[in-house]
């Protein structure tokens, strides 16, 4: 289910971007933006590329403006995806960093934030972080889910979906084409649980969080859909 389009445009990582700063929860290096005085949480799993992308921590930096305590965890234990190495290509990758162990992960950094006081929590995936996002949306250790143009997901994880739900997709788009995204939706519209489902046209996979900075177009493209998150966290993360 992986293929080029997962690891297309590749950001230039850097460990001191961004306003916040990186400390341990869990054991796990994260990038924190927002005071945890909020008791509003929001979890955002990375991309392949992890969490030292600069448009991951802009992204982190915005939603912590907005009123939330943010966390950006390194699941990848220091070796993200580096695109066209030989020894290490993404199918040799992804055995050592399946979406699996990021949702085991995941609980663990859930459990330090709730040990912490934090009640309140909500979580955002992107392409590989939005199958654990979705995996913790079926068992309910969130408040409310979004899931940017995802991969490895699943009809049957969007039947299984228990908290408020929204997936934001990408015209073009391999992983998760169209009727994929629709058909997520038809089973959404059926469910008891409240969704919002949105495909961004003329934009591809990886949009959000892998734009040009210098084209405004894409720019813009993303600001919406991270617009749309924030509308969705502002909504249920209370």
């Amino acid at each position: 289910m992986s293929g080029p389009q997962c690891c297309s445009n590749p950001p230039t990582l850097d460990s001191a971007s961004g306003a916040g700063h990186v400390e341990k929860i869990a054991g796990f290096n994260t990038y924190v933006s927002g005071s945890i005085q909020s008791n509003l949480t929001i979890l955002l799993v990375s991309d392949v590329y992890g969490y030292e992308a600069p448009n991951l921590r802009k992204l982190a930096d915005k939603v912590a403006a907005a009123g939330f305590y943010v966390v950006a965890p390194d699941f990848f234990y220091g070796e993200p995806l580096v695109r066209d190495k030989p020894d290490r290509p993404l199918p040799a990758w992804i055995k050592d960093h399946g979406p699996d162990k990021g949702f085991e992960d995941a609980t663990l950094i859930i459990d330090a934030l709730k040990s912490k006081g934090v009640s309140s929590i909500g979580a955002a995936g992107f392409c590989w972080g939005a199958k654990v996002v979705v995996e913790l949306a079926k068992v309910a250790l969130i408040l409310a889910a979004v899931m940017l143009h995802p991969s490895f997901v699943t009809v049957d994880d969007i039947k299984s979906v228990k908290v408020p739900i929204a997936i934001l997709g990408a015209e073009i788009d391999n992983l998760s084409p169209p009727e994929l995204v629709k058909q997520f939706d038809e089973i959404l519209k059926v469910s008891e649980v409240d969704s919002f489902v949105k495909i961004f046209p003329k934009c591809a996979h990886g949009w959000t969080v892998r734009y040009d900075v210098n084209d405004t177009t894409a720019v813009s493209c993303a600001h919406e859909a991270h617009q749309d998150m924030l509308e969705w966290f502002a909504k249920y993360v209370k």
